[in-house]
């Protein structure tokens, strides 16, 4: 800048020592008769003089005004330096924060907004309004009107500080709780100018207190007992509590203020697992997860049994930080175990009584039985003119007979329950059908049944032949005996193969049976439904017992005077 001062200072002085030269040029050629040399250069002289001093004011109104310059540049450049300054430190804030800065113009209702509107709420640039309404506008139904009410407040009070907290609407139509403070800036006479303030989004913070409050709901109103202690265990073996919920008072008689500070150790007794409380102590040692269940005591001394669990918790930098244990009281799960214990152990006697009384039946029986069954044939071979002697023998022939079939029944029977793991082969179903059908060939030939074999499966697995030979041929038996004499007898039986299931039907049209009266009967022991003369109530019995032995399962649906239908259901690999 000093180079152009003087370069001013030389240009004002040529400019003026021409001016000056051409001024008395054109005086002495317009006024030659007054032109005196001598003069011209006293004249020339003067005002060169003049314009040299004249030239040096310039030059020094110039140097002062450079100074002045440098100094008010000097401070334009510290300002500027400064300016730059704090719009980074603005920005760099602004990113640090997440927060979205607005200005708002009151009186103009203008309003600017920085970067945080496009990078926070997804808006584009052409999106953002330069109006409070558009403000207003994207702020929660629910919000808007509680904060405008206060903002508006805020204002008629001409206070310098407000903050609110309210839902604003991002550019995908969702929305995210905010937090908002802003600053008033007012003139001399207090009135509200402006209006800068920041958003900061505080979603996930308002996400995690109803999460919290969620789980304080839980653990206040749950009936599980809730504790959670520190992980200090250098006074006690256990960590101490620092908090209870109500179930857990409920529980133990201990209000929360005389156990917090105070070891779990409170609760065990002289009757409590040690090894159980040894597996706490290590579990707490190595901070691992541990369940425990053993005697506990209450603060009146009563005895209880406890199941609990210690769950290790974790800070953000994955130091434990606490833990918290889930009680329960389980000493009627505990009498019920007992119970149920107790009430196994009978039942398995009672079922190895009957087992052996249905050997001493089947066997021990069997010796004598077969001794009066021996003498009566003997008898027999006798001839007996007593009429009334023959006719008691007869009786007693009769009831012998009847007594040695109930015997082998019931032997059929024991065979049957005491064998659960029968020989299983793979059979072929028409060659158990073949045998079946020779049997009771006599049988088909009197009573000629329309006899139809729909077998979409012909090969079974895992199935025990003459058990298998025994069901069809019981229930084919059933079919031919039970029919109905007014029509003729059809039998159908079919197999099919559904998710995985073999299903074998035998239907027929018979008399049926009323399942209303009988239906927890059918399969019963010794039980009737008709008064066929040959009947023993045995067939249905066996049948069921010899399909559930091969792991399957037998139903029936019938009704009277129309037929009954029966379904074995086997797994079929």
């Amino acid at each position: 800048m000093k180079n152009n001062s003087n370069k001013i200072t030389i240009i004002y002085v040529l400019i003026l020592t021409f001016m000056a030269i051409i001024g008395h040029k054109l005086f002495v050629f317009y006024f030659p008769e007054s032109s005196n040399e001598t003069l011209f250069k006293y004249c020339f002289t003067k005002d060169l003089i003049y314009i040299i001093f004249s030239g040096l004011i310039l030059k020094f109104i110039l140097y002062k005004n450079e100074i002045r310059n440098k100094s008010v540049f000097k401070k334009l450049k510290i300002t500027n330096i400064e300016i730059k300054e704090s719009n980074e430190r603005y920005d760099i804030v602004a990113k640090a924060t997440s927060d979205t800065i607005w200005d708002w113009k009151i009186e103009d209702d203008s309003i600017i907004w920085n970067k945080g509107i496009y990078g926070v709420f997804g808006y584009q640039k052409e999106d953002v309004g330069s109006t409070s309404k558009w403000w207003f506008d994207r702020i929660h139904p629910e919000d808007s009107l509680k904060m405008s009410v206060k903002l508006y407040s805020f204002l008629e009070q001409k206070t310098e500080k407000w903050q609110d907290e309210y839902r604003f609407q991002c550019a995908d139509g969702s929305y995210k709780y905010v937090f908002d403070r802003g600053f008033l800036v007012k003139d001399a006479n207090g009135k509200p100018l402006r209006m800068i303030g920041a958003i900061q989004d505080v979603t996930k913070q308002k996400e995690e207190e109803q999460r919290l409050r969620l789980l304080e709901t839980v653990i206040t109103q749950s009936k599980d007992a809730v504790m959670i202690t520190d992980i200090d265990t250098s006074k006690n073996v256990i960590p101490n509590i620092i908090f209870v919920n109500s179930a857990f008072t409920d529980m133990t008689g201990y209000p929360a203020d005389e156990v917090i500070g105070k070891s779990l150790e409170i609760l065990f007794g002289k009757k409590s697992d040690i090894l159980e409380f040894d597996k706490l102590r290590t579990a707490v040692q190595e901070y691992k997860e541990c369940f425990v269940e053993t005697i506990s005591y209450k603060k009146s001394g009563e005895e209880f049994w406890i199941n609990f669990s210690m769950i290790p918790v974790t800070d953000k930098e994955g130091e434990h930080s606490h833990w918290i244990s889930i009680q329960r009281d389980v000493t009627v799960e505990k009498e019920r175990e007992k119970e149920r214990e107790q009430l196994i152990r009978e039942l398995t006697q009672n079922n190895k009584d009957l087992k052996q009384f249905s050997y001493i039946t089947s066997h021990n029986l069997r010796a004598p039985l077969s001794n009066l069954t021996g003498l009566l044939n003997l008898i027999e071979e006798i001839p007996i003119e007593d009429s009334e002697l023959k006719e008691i023998i007869n009786g007693f022939s009769k009831s012998t007979h009847l007594l040695n079939e109930t015997i082998n029944d019931l032997v059929k029977v024991i065979i049957i329950k005491d064998n659960p793991s029968v020989q299983k082969e793979k059979l072929f179903i028409k060659d158990v059908f073949e045998n079946v059908f020779n049997q009771l060939s006599f049988l088909i030939s009197s009573n000629k049944p329309i006899l139809k074999i729909n077998l979409e499966v012909e090969t079974i697995f895992d199935i025990n032949k003459s058990y298998l030979e025994s069901i069809f041929l019981n229930l084919l038996t059933n079919a031919i005996n039970y029919r109905e004499p007014s029509r003729q007898l059809r039998i159908t039986i079919a197999t099919k193969v559904e998710d995985n299931n073999l299903f074998m039907t035998f239907k027929d049209n018979g008399i049926g049976i009323d399942l209303e009266k009988n239906n927890d009967k059918i399969f019963g022991l010794y039980q009737r439904f008709h008064n066929y003369p040959e009947s023993k109530g045995l067939g249905l019995y066996l049948v069921k017992s010899q399909v559930e032995s091969m792991g399957g399962t037998i139903s029936v649906d019938s009704i009277v005077g129309k037929g009954t239908t029966f379904t074995i259901v086997f797994k079929y690999n």
